[in-house]
């Protein structure tokens, strides 16, 4: 198990960070959780788990649903990803301005997992069968989000602010273009939101590092 801290990419006196993710040494599950993190000028630590160890059962006993990740917010523990971006976004203001908002957010949420396990599906299924078809009804999924972004008109899929959607929706969008790098050039919104979203100054410096860079995204080598 190794640990190491991620920072905020501010120069400043050490401290303890006051999060901590437990996971494994790829992006998976917590691509869009660190990327919320590093926009919104958190710290955190990670702890990682290898595959040898996670076996050995453990940690896998202690988890509620027996998954990683693991997040600590001082006493709090949780585990489920979303319900850890959901927390992050109450937490940081990223979960809209009312209760009509944070509802659209939760959608759009939705819609956006609907890809990642989609995606999920190919990636450790059906990757050498699949893929080509997959590819070719992506088109399908990514007219939705480019509706919202049409009619919403800020640059963000609800209302006028940053929210757990927009980061949900960036990371998914990110994985697909690594799948095919030519996804989004029928869609000009996404396209734009993307470079948006990659170009807000603590996601540009995150995409940057070493600590994004050096994991892949998912764990049997397909991307």
């Amino acid at each position: 198990m190794n640990v190491y801290n991620c920072a905020s990419h501010k120069r400043k006196i050490p401290t303890m960070p006051p999060y901590t993710i437990t996971y494994f040494a790829v992006r998976g599950r917590c691509g869009a959780m660190r990327i919320m993190l590093s926009d919104q000028g958190q710290d955190w630590k990670e702890v990682v788990m290898s595959f040898d160890e996670w076996m050995k059962g453990d940690l896998k006993s202690k988890c509620v649903f027996g998954q990683l990740p693991k997040f600590e917010d001082g006493d709090l523990v949780l585990f489920q990803s979303n319900a850890i971006v959901r927390h992050l976004g109450r937490k940081h203001g990223a979960y809209g301005k009312d209760d009509n908002e944070a509802s659209r957010i939760d959608m759009l949420c939705d819609g956006a997992e609907d890809m990642r396990i989609k995606y999920y599906r190919l990636i450790y299924q059906e990757y050498e069968t699949g893929k080509d078809q997959y590819i070719k009804e992506l088109p399908d999924q990514l007219s939705k989000f480019e509706a919202v972004l049409a009619c919403n008109k800020t640059g963000f899929l609800v209302g006028d602010k940053i929210s757990i959607a927009d980061y949900n929706l960036f990371e998914v969008l990110l994985n697909h273009q690594v799948l095919c790098s030519s996804c989004l050039d029928s869609f000009p919104n996404l396209k734009s939101f993307v470079a948006k979203m990659s170009d807000r100054p603590k996601i540009k410096t995150y995409l940057a590092s070493d600590a994004y860079k050096s994991l892949p995204i998912n764990g049997n080598g397909k991307q």
